[in-house]
């Protein structure tokens, strides 16, 4: 499913994996093999949050790319595996790509939240995992990947949402919501959801909760 919003198509492809077309290019974020439909090699550009296998996977970035396709990805990422030039992004750092200015913003799970393995370590380290924030032709996007609602969020705003809402590894459909009303955001566009058992979710829930508040909200 396609949802459009100010002259940018935005789809989700399954899972957090994201499509982003303009009328002159088209970008992807996060990109699972296992939910693409054929090979476009369409991508102008490539973001890469983490190295967890459903949001860098080499098979599924190429799949999307041809022969002029710039891959962007977090700088504490190893992408020895990609046979092509990378861009690397600083933690906090920003940058401008095929016109698309992005900023990292900061993604991690407590260390004392709910949101840790059976040793008690957080799924994903502060350090282990960027969101990006995008200016797209005067649209803002936020992609805050793999993350619970932190601190560091209460600033950001945003025209698209696109928050995971699955729970177990990322903040859950309730926290998402709060975060949803931080952002304040037009168009709200949850993923990471009902892949597998883990991150189930209700998310008709989520979207009477962020609806409520008079935001549009699209389940793709």
């Amino acid at each position: 499913m396609v949802v459009e919003h100010d002259g940018l198509d935005v789809e989700r492809l399954g899972h957090a994996s994201v499509r982003i077309a303009t009328d002159d290019r088209v970008l992807y974020i996060d990109l699972w093999s296992e939910m693409l439909d054929g090979a476009p090699h369409d991508a102008d550009v490539v973001f890469i949050t983490h190295d967890d296998f459903d949001h860098y996977d080499v098979d599924g970035i190429e799949a999307v790319a041809g022969d002029g396709t710039t891959a962007v990805a977090y700088e504490a990422i190893d992408t020895s595996e990609l046979d092509r030039e990378v861009t690397k992004l600083a933690y906090d750092g920003t940058l401008t790509v095929d016109g698309i200015d992005v900023r990292a913003i900061p993604a991690y799970n407590r260390s004392d939240g709910e949101h840790v393995d059976d040793e008690g370590e957080p799924f994903h380290a502060e350090g282990e995992v960027i969101g990006l924030l995008f200016e797209i032709d005067g649209t803002t996007v936020y992609f805050p990947s793999d993350t619970d609602f932190l601190e560091e969020h209460t600033d950001i705003a945003a025209d698209v949402f696109i928050p995971p809402i699955g729970g177990h590894f990322t903040m859950d459909r309730r926290e998402a919501a709060r975060f949803a009303e931080s952002v304040d955001p037009d168009l709200v566009l949850p993923v990471h959801y009902d892949t597998f058992e883990q991150v189930e979710t209700d998310a008709g829930a989520f979207e009477e909760d962020v609806e409520a508040d008079e935001r549009r909200v699209e389940l793709m």
